[in-house]
């Protein structure tokens, strides 16, 4: 049965999802369209320029990204408390990169004087437009409406693009995070679209990875930066959410090291042509987080399909049900 969209985000329970959107036609989002002979490569960049947009205006972070043929995934982080602590004129700000204004808003910028109920409704619409811009379904709006538009008047046709809604997945604890961030970044892999992650093109890890090594390069260090310079943080894409072994804010608590190598010998285990796969051993991480490489291995092959509109452990999953009144959560059985 169909969930409510209200029901699948949950703020109160976690702040991290998984979001996919498929294309409704099965025509290609990007790559080589065997039936039309097109090739449509260049819509990956469309989509990744604009996710990076919408998250430097919404309060919402990308932790992975994978732009593949005729679908994408996302991992997103939903920082609520930074948008309610942006002042008015932030808001507004930000809005107005996306969005028209609003005549009430509009008069006060321009210095004209508001009675109390006009100033009243300008509150209101202000309030409005904050809850907007930490929102993932007003996000994924943003983001499908303009790629939709693009393609379309690209195709010269109209209708529908993508697949009704987009899905969603909780992501309600730690090892859920990781997991589905490896899942995510390893799907050139799985769908033999690459046979390594440094081939991974359009995803994050390929990202990751280009950022690092650049930092190793001196004469790069003044192009690459990071949010948390203070901290004498690894080099990482600022556009992405930085990996750190310790909790700071708008990081994920994973060191870049240890993710680029588990996701690497996870690929290695996909793609068992790979030379080398066997002769490495399953990444100190996942000891230190108490997962089993079987476990671990199921999950970055089938996570999207081991879980519904949410993802955790068993006992988080049924934690979570019990409190929102639900008998069972696929996963948790």
């Amino acid at each position: 049965m169909t969930r409510a969209r209200k029901s699948l985000i949950d703020l109160a329970a976690t702040s991290y999802y998984h979001l996919i959107a498929r294309c409704v036609r099965r025509a290609f989002l990007c790559g080589d369209d065997k039936y039309t002979g097109q090739n449509f490569d260049h819509r990956r960049d469309w989509l990744v320029k604009r996710i990076k947009l919408l998250s430097s205006v919404f309060a919402i972070d990308i932790a992975a990204y994978a732009i593949m043929s005729n679908h994408y995934h996302l991992v997103v982080k939903v920082n609520r408390r930074e948008a309610l602590a942006w002042s008015d004129d932030e808001v507004i700000a930000r809005w107005q990169k996306l969005y028209s204004g609003h005549v009430v808003v509009n008069r006060l910028n321009k210095g004209k004087q508001l009675d109390r109920v006009t100033l009243s409704q300008r509150d209101g619409i202000i309030a409005q437009w904050r809850a907007r811009l930490y929102d993932i379904s007003w996000y994924m709006k943003s983001l499908n409406e303009y790629i939709a538009r693009k393609a379309n008047k690209e195709d010269n046709c109209t209708g529908k693009y993508w697949e009704g809604r987009y899905k969603s997945q909780a992501l309600l604890d730690q090892q859920s995070v990781l997991s589905c961030m490896a899942y995510v970044d390893l799907n050139p892999i799985r769908a033999k679209a690459a046979n390594s992650i440094e081939e991974s093109d359009f995803t994050s890890i390929q990202e990751r990875i280009t950022h690092f090594k650049a930092a190793q390069n001196e004469e790069s260090q003044a192009t690459y930066v990071t949010k948390n310079k203070s901290e004498n943080l690894p080099l990482q894409p600022i556009q992405l959410m930085t990996l750190y072994e310790h909790e700071l804010a708008h990081t994920i608590p994973f060191a870049l090291l240890d993710y680029l190598q588990l996701v690497d010998w996870s690929g290695r285990q996909l793609n068992r042509s790979k030379k080398g796969h066997l002769s490495k051993a399953a990444p100190s991480i996942l000891s230190r987080l108490n997962i089993e490489e079987a476990q671990w291995l199921e999950s970055i092959q089938r996570f999207r399909h081991l879980y519904s509109n949410f993802a955790g452990t068993q006992q988080c999953l049924k934690h979570h049900a019990a409190k929102n009144d639900v008998k069972w959560y696929k996963g948790a059985g």
